[in-house]
């Protein structure tokens, strides 16, 4: 055991001391007595079969050897008071089938209470990028701040005092309880030392009187293997949560930190990102750490890059190591970085006054002295904590004793709701049941209210037990349409009291909440939190790094695969994940060069009894440090290893897996499951042709010209077309039948596929139906932030107000189309067209262009221009105020009603312009139909792409400037300067000149934040002057000044900026930095060029 897993560590000294004085506890019901505890099949367990280690309620010195001491006199004086408690728990069960007799009638009424919550989980309709973008556009514009906080890696842990309970993420009364109430009895000795005991029951007393939950990351290695063994166990706070008598409030971080350095409970680490740039950064560096990041590089980047750093009271270098999970990002109130310098002033850090102090046996010590069961441990450890913070121990009874009978949930269902809080429930319980979600709702019995119980006064605790991300998705659907749900939370925990009100309780109950039934009906919900729109609120990122990824999902995940199916399966399997990843080409030949050699050694070493996920890196570690000491890029792909902590000896005995990721952590859905990308199209499978695009781009009228086609195109597959607006229910699912049922056929999918939600399920159809799909989307130059331009969508919106009874109801009659056309232009915000097209293509291997307007046309009219963006800006006004709220309801009703009037009467004045900037129907169609056919014969080459740099193998930031203008101003120099043109003469300057940029920061030179702070500018523009040529007889270069982007001065890092266009065999291209002081010792040329060239130049990652 460590020293500093013994003893406490200090802290800097505390300056906000707490406010309420010390009070005893007083519990509404006391311990359990170990008599009815045994007779219930509990934790008893004769004083000479288990060792007792002492109570550390005042913390006084010991001997390790106390490990296998007998009880200590403090523990045989909290036996004695636990044996003299009259609290009989045999009340319940001699009344176990009180739940049976209990029948609803009208005077029956149900009481809930959320005993214990996490934050609600919500899944990412977006994608990962289009999040991204959306976080920074908020930042940019003053919305919001980014949260950025470490991912420890453990596992969820709640606490809500003695009598409320401590809870893991889908159960309680286990050993993750259990070793969670020791771990955080432990943190209270180590920062109040011989105050622990009075501070333990004042703080519990505190969140029991306030009805507060608290959720911590519970990290220790005991409980099995994540990315790599912690040093020592501990926790940190993630969430302090008020339940009150309704629905929970959060505290926001700020509240956190002031919250926990007052009871001195750890807090994470935590970086606040409040400007443009910093963000940008921030992403930036996070994709330049992805692949080879460990928790000191991250730390230190995201140090140097934040507006505001707020380390964590337990250092994860130090405690977990330096194998680091990941980072969650999260959108906050703009006024979060001052809230946040306001805490830090108010609230300094606490000292740690257990520093020095034996804080007694550790978690490892107990549970290695208590290996026979479960049971023992769960009693050792409680023992240990002390009667201080855990004095009762009921809810470790035995699990099948407190099981309640099914027919509480559809009794609390059915009787009348006692108060709001009741009622929001219940709905929230009906609605999952209705719709089938995979969820559980157990009931077990509550012990702490064993002295109230009777015939007609029952209770219980519920545990809500969502078995599938999935249910969270589609709940999340469901409060889309109906805003006055409650979230449905994680860790989702109810005390339930099931009662018969008298006529006296029903009017009390009738008085106090003669609102109920209005608000279930009339579900109301403000759409805003902290001034953000709801699903802005929601935006959460998680950004996992490559060194963690490696070991759980590559290794240990893929245990079972290895052992069951071979090292084949299991290499497909590796390389399978390393590609949904975007895993560089260079990481991946690395990584699958160590997991070919890991399979070879762990089945020779095992041979067919399969290695135990839960202590895969006692083999792992171990097989890691020393592949990683072969060579400095071995220990990069590694990021760390060795200092191997050995658990056998310890490890809790599980039953299960609380946490379920001990065998099959998830990845979020793939960016990508479509084939790699294609040379050709092969012939001999089906086909799907969809369409991104916009209402009004001729998708249906494309589809039935393609269908009419004599010939089809041009092979025997059959040609069948299924319109969105026709197909009942989800259309998508549809189009997976039709191609299962017609495996070879060719689908014409006639519904706009706006977004890369739809763009994946399309890439699942191909890989389980053996299918190509084909993107068809209109032509047009697009912009910086979307791919269509004003001008398509101008033709977009004149073509539908033009239709007559759509199948759809999107046509003249609709009183919000141009609403309803903006929010599909808007699905589309944030890509650049290029972005757009690139993307398509490598996802897909193809991409059709459909003709839309003539290249000769016209501008577009002023007052179509000023229409468009003013309904742009309304429709930006009105989702940030109410979200995805229709046009005809919230505050803007009235601008809305004026504007899709005036939008209809400016289309029409600009009617023949519209109709003379399209390129006729008829030739659209055939160009279409040419591109189809080349792919459908599987002669269609795919257009080359500049394919996305992988920001983790970035090498350095440069402006990369057009060669042909480079090599123009060397032809002029030439001309104008007899040294230049004889310096030129015998030098191909086409077979050297490739690529011409001004390096602004190397990775290795400047390092990661460095690069990272370009990352604002990428893509953008930049002048550069070229104001002098420099060269020798082994070099030259071209001097080079940088100019603004958004006024803001472009710097580059390197001491002399410059382009280097030329160096002799042997002279590496770096060595141009030298010009200027070889210049200075007479030994470099110089010709000015005045007056001095601007050639503009974009930012780029190489």
């Amino acid at each position: 055991m460590s020293q500093n897993q013994r003893r406490g560590s200090g802290n800097r000294e505390q300056q906000w001391k707490p406010k309420s004085k010390p009070k005893s506890v007083t519990s509404a019901s006391a311990s359990v007595d170990e008599a009815v505890t045994a007779k219930l099949g509990g934790l008893s367990i004769s004083e000479g079969q288990i060792w007792k280690p002492k109570s550390y309620g005042t913390v006084v010195g010991s001997n390790t050897s106390a490990a296998t001491a007998t009880a200590t006199a403090s523990t045989t004086a909290v036996d004695l008071q636990t044996e003299k408690r009259s609290v009989d728990l045999s009340k319940i069960f001699l009344k176990s089938n009180s739940i049976e007799n209990f029948r609803v009638d009208n005077s029956t009424y149900s009481l809930a209470q959320i005993r214990a919550t996490f934050y609600p989980k919500f899944e990412n309709e977006k994608s990962d990028q289009e999040i991204r973008i959306r976080m920074i556009e908020m930042v940019s514009k003053g919305l919001a701040t980014l949260e950025v906080s470490l991912k420890h890696s453990g596992s969820l842990f709640m606490y809500a005092g003695n009598e409320g309970g401590a809870y893991a993420k889908n159960s309680y009364g286990n050993i993750y309880t259990a070793v969670g109430v020791f771990v955080l009895g432990r943190m209270f000795r180590e920062a109040w030392g011989s105050k622990a005991g009075e501070m333990q029951a004042q703080f519990n007393d505190f969140i029991e009187r306030n009805r507060i939950s608290i959720s911590m990351e519970l990290v220790t290695a005991v409980l099995g293997d994540h990315g790599q063994r912690p040093r020592e166990d501990y926790a940190v706070v993630t969430a302090v949560t008020e339940l009150g008598n309704g629905k929970p409030k959060f505290y926001s971080t700020p509240e956190v930190i002031a919250f926990c350095r007052k009871w001195r409970l750890p807090t994470n680490h935590v970086w606040l990102f409040s400007t443009r740039k910093s963000v940008t950064s921030f992403f930036a560096a996070y994709d330049l750490l992805y692949e080879e990041g460990t928790a000191t590089s991250v730390c230190r980047a995201l140090d140097e890059v934040a507006d505001i750093s707020v380390p964590g009271s337990k250092d994860h270098i130090k405690v977990q190591g330096e194998i680091l999970e990941g980072l969650v990002a999260r959108i906050v109130s703009h006024e979060s970085s001052k809230h946040m310098e306001e805490v830090l002033k108010d609230h300094p850090p606490p000292p740690g006054d257990g520093a020095g102090i034996d804080l007694g046996s550790s978690l490892r010590e107990i549970c290695a002295a208590n290996r026979s069961d479960e049971k023992q441990q769960i009693k050792a450890l409680l023992r240990s904590v002390g009667s201080s913070f855990c004095s009762d121990h009921s809810d470790w009874c035995d699990s099948h004793s407190r099981n309640a009978d099914r027919s509480v949930l559809s009794k609390f269902l059915q009787a009348h709701p006692a108060d709001y809080s009741t009622a929001k429930l219940q709905e929230m319980m009906r609605l999952m049941k209705e719709k089938r979600f995979p969820a559980a709702f157990k009931c077990y019995h509550n012990f702490h209210k064993a002295e109230s119980v009777s015939s007609d006064n029952l209770f219980y605790k519920m545990v809500i037990h969502v078995h599938s991300d999935s249910a969270f998705r589609r709940y999340q659907k469901e409060m889309r349409h109906k805003p006055g749900l409650w979230p449905l939370y994680r860790g989702f925990f109810l005390d339930v009291n099931l009662f018969k009100a008298n006529k006296e309780r029903v009017a009390e109950i009738a008085k106090s909440n003669n609102d109920v039934v209005g608000h279930v009906n009339n579900g109301s919900s403000t759409s805003t939190i902290d001034g953000l729109a709801n699903e802005d609120a929601n935006l959460m990122i998680k950004l996992k790094f490559l060194t963690y990824k490696l070991r759980t999902f590559l290794i240990r995940n893929g245990l079972s695969i290895l052992f069951k199916d071979g090292p084949a399966a299991y290499k497909a399997y590796y390389l399978r994940q390393m590609k949904i990843w975007g895993t560089s080409a260079g990481k991946q030949r690395e990584l699958s060069k160590m997991l070919d050699e890991w399979a070879v050694y762990i089945r020779r070493k095992c041979g067919n009894r399969q290695l135990s996920s839960a202590i895969y890196l006692s083999e792992a570690e171990p097989f890691l440090e020393q592949y990683a000491k072969r060579s400095p890029e071995n220990q990069a792909l590694i990021g760390s290893a060795g200092n191997l902590v050995r658990t056998e000896d310890f490890l809790a005995v599980v039953e299960g897996d609380e946490e379920g990721d001990l065998a099959t952590e998830r990845e979020p859905a793939p960016e990508s499951l479509s084939p790699s990308v294609k040379n050709t199209i092969q012939k001999k499978e089906g086909l799907i042709v969809f369409f991104p695009g916009i209402p009004g781009c001729a998708k249906s009228a494309l589809c039935r010209e393609l269908l009419n086609t004599a010939g089809g195109l041009g092979d025997d597959r059959p040609v069948q077309s299924l319109m969105g607006d026709l197909i009942k229910g989800r259309y998508w699912p549809k189009i997976a039948d039709e191609r299962r049922k017609k495996p070879y056929s060719i689908i014409l999918a006639d519904k706009n596929a706006p977004n890369e939600e739809v763009w994946k399920q399309i890439e699942n159809m191909c890989h389980s139906t053996r299918a190509s799909a084909i993107p068809i989307i209109p032509d047009s130059e697009g912009t910086d932030s979307n791919p269509f331009a004003l001008d398509a969508l101008a033709v977009f919106m004149f073509r539908v107000l033009q239709r007559v009874n759509h199948p759809g109801n999107l046509d003249k009659s609709s009183p919000n189309a141009g609403y309803v056309m903006l929010m599909f232009y808007h699905l589309y915000d944030g890509k650049s067209r290029k972005y757009f097209e690139d993307e398509l293509v490598e996802r897909f291997g193809s991409l059709v262009k459909m003709p839309l307007l003539k290249p000769d046309r016209n501008p577009l009219p002023a007052s179509l221009i000023s229409v468009l963006e003013e309904g742009i800006n309304l429709y930006n006004l009105h989702t940030k105020r109410h979200g995805r709220l229709e046009s005809n309801k919230g505050s803007y009703t009235q601008e809305w009603t004026k504007w899709e009037k005036k939008l209809r009467d400016i289309l029409s004045a600009n009617a023949e312009y519209l109709n003379s900037i399209q390129v006729p129907f008829e030739f659209a169609v055939q160009q279409v139909l040419e591109q189809l056919r080349k792919i459908a014969k599987g002669d269609y080459t795919v257009p080359s792409t500049e394919k996305k740099k992988k920001l983790g193998t970035v090498v350095f930031a440069a402006v990369n400037l057009p060669v042909a203008e480079i090599k123009g101003l060397l032809d002029k120099l030439s001309g104008m300067n007899t040294n230049v043109e004889a310096f030129l003469k015998d030098k191909n300057m086409d077979d050297f000149l490739k690529k011409a940029h001004v390096t602004l920061a190397h990775k290795k030179s400047h390092g990661v934040t460095s690069l990272a702070t370009y990352s604002l500018y990428l893509h953008r523009e930049v002048p550069v002057e070229l104001n002098a040529l420099l060269f020798t007889d082994k070099m030259a270069a071209l001097q080079a000044q940088l100019g603004s982007i958004d006024d803001e001065k472009i710097v580059s890092k390197n001491a002399w900026p410059h382009v280097t266009i030329w160096t002799g065999e042997g002279v590496p291209p770096k060595e141009a930095n030298t010009l200027p002081q070889l210049l200075s010792e007479g030994k470099a040329t110089v010709v000015e060029i005045n007056p001095p060239i601007t050639i503009s130049g974009t930012v780029e990652f190489y």
